[in-house]
Order: structure tokens, then sequence, then C-alpha cells
């Protein structure tokens, strides 16, 4: 069966894919996996007070969350990816054969997050190659799944809303092989549920 996380590598692609869409460049030095930004992006997020640092690592699921046949090793969580208000995680399976990404993105008001969205949904094809689907999790939930460019890899992002939050949840496998729908359904209800009650 499938169902395994990834390295933080897989979840900067997506946030990544939103500032590119945007034509905008970064000059973070935060690690890879949340390469670049866009400028109204960035205006929108909301940028945690200096003397209060907002800890947004509460809004992500546990290990425990994951209900698979094996077992998925997270890492620990990063604050705050490519300097954006938010936080990620990274779940490994054995050998690292599976890898599942969650990124969730706190933007100032729902429509900001709603636009983030928007854009990642359009970059997606530089990631994978399938056909984008509505489903019932979030805001705006999409899913897509297929192979990567390259071939070597299967794989299913799921995209939504939540409030003023973007999630990202990246599923990562060998070619061919996708996590069952229900699976990946589950998956982001939780993540969603934590959000809402996070914020």
């Amino acid at each position: 069966m499938w169902i395994a996380p990834r390295s933080t590598a897989v979840a900067g692609a997506v946030v990544a894919l939103v500032a590119l869409s945007a034509g905008c460049s970064s000059n973070s030095s935060s690690p890879p996996h949340t390469s670049g930004s866009s400028t109204s992006a960035r205006s929108s997020v909301v940028a945690p007070n200096p003397g209060q640092p907002v800890d947004y690592t509460k809004l992500l699921i546990k290990p425990t969350d994951i209900e698979a046949p094996m077992t998925f090793t997270a890492a620990p969580p990063v604050s705050n990816p490519d300097g954006r208000p938010g936080a990620a995680i990274t779940f490994s399976g054995p050998e690292n054969s599976r890898v599942i990404t969650d990124t969730v993105l706190v933007f100032a008001d729902p429509a900001a997050a709603a636009n983030a969205l928007d854009s990642a949904k359009k970059a997606l094809g530089s990631t994978v190659n399938g056909t984008p689907k509505p489903v019932d999790i979030g805001t705006g939930g999409t899913k897509v799944e297929g192979n990567s460019p390259d071939k070597s890899k299967g794989k299913t992002v799921l995209l939504f809303t939540e409030g003023r939050a973007f999630v990202t949840i990246d599923f990562d496998a060998p070619a061919e092989l996708f996590p069952p729908p229900e699976f990946v359904t589950q998956l982001g209800q939780k993540q969603a549920a934590a959000v809402k009650n996070g914020l």
C-alpha cells in the first residue's frame, strides 16, 4: 500500500510555485523547500511581532493523525518557512519510499489565502502531471494526482484554504503509486480541523 511522508523539499515546490506564478523572486536564505515569494503575498501575510513570535507549528497535523499500515516518522517542524508566517513538517515512511509534506501558511485574511491558493493551482503543472479536481476539504479544496514531470515519482498534491490559512499537503511515492483517495481526504480534513481550531 502507499502512504508515507517526504522531505521538506517537496513542500517548497508548491510554495515556490505560488511565488513564481506571481512573477517575483525571493532573496530568502531559508531552507530550499519554500523558495520564492510574491510582492502581493508578502504585503498580505501576517508578519509575526518580533517581540511576540507566533508558534504556528501548533497548526500542523501530528504523526498520530496518519492512519496507515506503515509507520511514519516526523522530522522537526519548520517555523515560518521562507520567512513567511506559518509552519511545515515532513513525515517519512520506511526507507523514505513514501513522503508527506504538510505546509500551512498564514495570511492577513481569507482573501489573501485564496489568492495564494489560486496562484498555486495555476503552477501545479510544473510539479505534477495530472488534472486538478475539486475536493470537499476546507475552501477551494483541490487535488491533483499523477507522476512528476520527469516520471520519477508518483505525486498527489492537496491544496485548500481554511480561514486565513493556505494549506498544501504533498504526497510522494514511486512512480505510478498514489495514496488511496480516502486517505488523502481524511488527512486533509484533519489538517483543516487543526487549522480551524488553532486559529
